[in-house]
């Protein structure tokens, strides 16, 4: 006998960490279907799973835009093995923009070292001590 669970909204907030209102915003957003028994949302096992795939793609940096484009993807032909392929392209490019970012930074660093040792040489020219 298959026993269908269901979680309240208050179990998955506990269990992720999350506000009740950012559950009701990714259902709003089309991410989760929970039922509604009235004004009591009970949310099943795949809801539950995909509650927990948005937020690891919130932690890696996809957009809800982006979460939304993949999981519809698994839910057309050629689901599973499309959705793998979309998710593959998603993480190489958010790898690069990291990776650019990074870049980015490091340059800024390099740039403010570069200022700092000017300004320490100028001011040991006019004599003044630091």
């Amino acid at each position: 006998m298959i026993v269908n669970k269901y979680y309240s909204i208050t179990e998955l907030t506990r269990e992720f960490g999350v506000s009740t209102r950012t559950l009701r915003f990714y259902e709003d957003e089309g991410l989760i279907h929970p039922e509604r028994r009235g004004r009591t949302r009970l949310f099943r096992a795949t809801d539950r799973r995909l509650i927990q795939e948005i937020l690891r793609g919130r932690r890696i940096g996809f957009t809800i835009a982006e979460i939304r484009e993949i999981i519809q993807v698994y839910k057309e032909p050629p689901g599973e093995l499309g959705q793998l392929k979309l998710l593959m392209t998603r993480l190489d490019e958010k790898r690069n923009d990291l990776r650019q970012k990074r870049k980015d930074i490091d340059d800024t660093l390099t740039e403010l070292d570069n200022v700092e040792e000017a300004c320490l040489t100028r001011l040991a020219e006019i004599g003044v001590g630091t």
